[in-house]
């Protein structure tokens, strides 16, 4: 039998061998090809900036702190590929510092050495040097949330500690106003201290980016402590001084508001039934006519008790006057009686609207005068929408004289069957 040699035809075989070669890389490249993937808003993390800090500068990034990469790579590599695997750094030591350019190196570790390159757009990062300063605020709080529990309400609140101290570039220290303390008081039901979050805003009230700054607050953070008081609904009660004018009496204090909404701790609002306003604020000495006057209730308000609305301390009252043997009734006007409405018109007024009447007569007759069903008015002559002013009408008993005439503002609308509302409802509307 004829040996075989290796060595046999070994120039042929070397010519196989590459060509084989040749025919893998083709077919390699066919189906799994080098190609480009883009990944965008990869972070930038810049290393060696205590060249900077070291000499008492800080530095800010000029426009976005992400940029765009760019990867080559063949396709099986690039469908593995996330975001995560991408590190983007820019070196300070490498700053050209004519232009404050960093050029930006990627890296993908888990894949070294199987892709072909990867490039960051832009190439470089942009970056400001300025001095460093500092800047003291004082610290107010501010919530966010509600308190759940009908009837209370968000006492005093205490900011731990009461002052911030931010360090960082003088540009942006220039741009804060002030300092807040926000907490979330969602679901508090007794007084509590809960931790709060640091926010900055500038004069404009927008918050401000706190990526290049610096506090003193530490590990312990911000703490606000939650006073939460309880809510409760008071009339006021007016006395008087002095006597009115021969020949008139005093018949008693109406106010507007009639009552308020206070609040307090349980143990100081408990027995607070009324706010009592002293007899010696009004003085009705001489008077012949009604004395109307402006107060501010918070003036009488006991020790630990105060308005749930701080804005509505302002109280309107009026001590009214009379001559003897007359009378002054106060009526809503939906309590009006509507006669003889058109039946393609509706009426409506404002909500809570009034109207004064006086009447003459024997005291004890007046004392016990009624005049809820006995108002109305005659809408026969009003045919066409519009607003008018409307004479009232009163039936009043024998031995009762009405002395002043009274008119009612009523707007007629065409009447909308579908959102007709019986009289007396809350946007002030009848129909006949």
């Amino acid at each position: 039998m004829k040996k075989y040699k290796f060595t046999n035809n070994i120039g042929l075989k070397i010519i196989a061998l590459v060509f084989s070669a040749f025919l893998w890389l083709i077919v390699v490249n066919v189906d799994n090809p080098i190609g480009s993937r883009t990944f965008t808003e990869i972070p930038v993390t810049i290393v060696n900036d205590d060249i900077i800090t070291s000499s008492g500068e800080v530095y800010q990034v000029i426009g976005e702190d992400t940029v765009s990469v760019v990867v080559y790579a063949n396709r099986e590599i690039r469908q593995d590929l996330s975001p995560d695997d991408i590190i983007a750094t820019a070196d300070i030591s490498e700053m050209d510092t004519s232009t404050n350019l960093i050029p930006i190196t990627i890296t993908i570790p888990e894949y070294s050495g199987q892709y072909e390159s990867a490039v960051a757009v832009p190439r470089n990062l942009r970056i400001q040097r300025e001095k460093s300063g500092r800047k003291v605020l004082a610290l107010t709080a501010d919530t966010n949330g509600t308190v759940p529990r009908d009837g209370y309400t968000l006492g005093d609140l205490t900011v731990h500690p009461d002052n911030v101290t931010v360090t960082g570039p003088e540009s942006a220290l220039e741009r804060i106003d002030r300092a807040v303390a926000r907490v979330d008081v969602s679901g508090i039901s007794k007084d509590e201290e809960r931790l709060a979050e640091l926010i900055l805003y500038d004069a404009n009230g927008n918050e401000l980016a706190q990526s290049q700054l610096e506090n003193n607050l530490g590990e312990d953070g911000l703490t606000v402590s939650v006073e939460v008081l309880e809510e409760k609904t008071v009339p006021v009660v007016f006395g008087v001084t002095g006597a009115p004018a021969e020949g008139y009496r005093y018949t008693g204090c109406t106010s507007e508001p009639e009552t308020i909404r206070i609040c307090g701790k349980s143990e100081d609002i408990a027995d607070i039934e009324e706010i009592t306003v002293p007899s010696s604020v009004i003085d009705i000495s001489g008077a012949e006519e009604p004395i109307q006057m402006t107060i501010d209730i918070t003036d009488y308000l006991p020790d630990g008790i105060s308005l749930v609305d701080e804005n509505s301390g302002q109280i309107t009252v009026t001590a009214v006057v009379e001559e003897e043997g007359t009378r002054t009734i106060n009526l809503l006007v939906n309590s009006i009686k509507i006669n003889n409405l058109a039946d393609d018109l509706q009426v409506s007024y404002e909500p809570d609207a009034e109207i004064s009447l006086r009447f003459r007569g024997d005291e004890s007759a007046l004392g016990v005068l009624d005049i809820s069903n006995a108002v109305s008015v005659d809408l026969s002559a009003y045919k066409d929408p519009g607003t008018y002013e409307v004479s009232v009408q009163v039936n009043v008993p024998a031995g009762i004289e009405v002395i002043s005439e009274a008119t009612v503002e009523l707007t007629l609308e065409e009447e909308q069957k579908e959102t007709t509302e019986e009289p007396g409802s809350q946007n002030g509307t009848q129909s006949q």
